[in-house]
């Protein structure tokens, strides 16, 4: 009978999707994760299977945390438009702040994409959102916050399209200019 664990899994799978966000996955060694997480390397294996399988957990949580606070306020949005526009500055202003960061859905799907897994970890997370700026849209739509002839799918397809094109630019180091014009033309689509 093995020793008891001495470390939070939770703890543990939050601090190795930072360091997976910050560094990316290629990039990333055992040795950082055993000296991130503070565990040992037999625990790191015993309790997670490999580096491969760590990673799948840390994306799932960066996927479950970063878009069900979209889809909530998506949901809640009584107008869409300003909500909109606001995620994406919010969007804007987390890249000038730390642009090597930038978003680990997008770093996973351009430094990931030969692996099955990640793929289609990203692909249900896109599209989650957009199935909820979708239904959000369309009840826009429905209000006439939108225009009638707005097609909400279609827009929902255009913003998550935009919404990843806005994240690389910001890890591209785009300017505040740049980026919020790109926003305002985006958000100019609802109209």
């Amino acid at each position: 009978m093995g020793r008891p664990r001495t470390f939070d899994i939770d703890v543990a799978v939050d601090r190795a999707m930072e360091l997976f966000w910050r560094q990316g996955f290629e990039a990333t060694s055992t040795e950082d994760l055993v000296e991130g997480l503070g565990i040992a390397r037999g625990s790191l294996y015993k309790a997670f299977g490999s580096k491969e399988q760590l990673y799948a957990m840390a994306l799932r949580r960066y996927c479950q945390s970063h878009a069900e606070g979209l889809i909530e306020l998506l949901d809640r949005a009584e107008q869409v438009r300003p909500v909109i526009q606001a995620v994406l500055l919010e969007l804007v202003e987390a890249d000038l702040a730390d642009p090597e960061r930038g978003c680990l859905l997008v770093n996973a799907a351009t430094e990931r994409s030969a692996h099955p897994d990640t793929v289609q970890q990203v692909s249900r997370t896109m599209g989650q959102i957009e199935s909820a700026l979708a239904g959000a849209l369309e009840r826009a739509r429905v209000s006439g916050d939108i225009a009638a002839d707005k097609n909400p799918r279609e827009l929902a397809q255009f913003l998550t399209t935009f919404l990843q094109g806005l994240r690389v630019m910001g890890k591209a180091r785009a300017d505040r200019v740049f980026l919020e014009n790109a926003v305002k033309v985006a958000v100019g689509a609802l109209d």
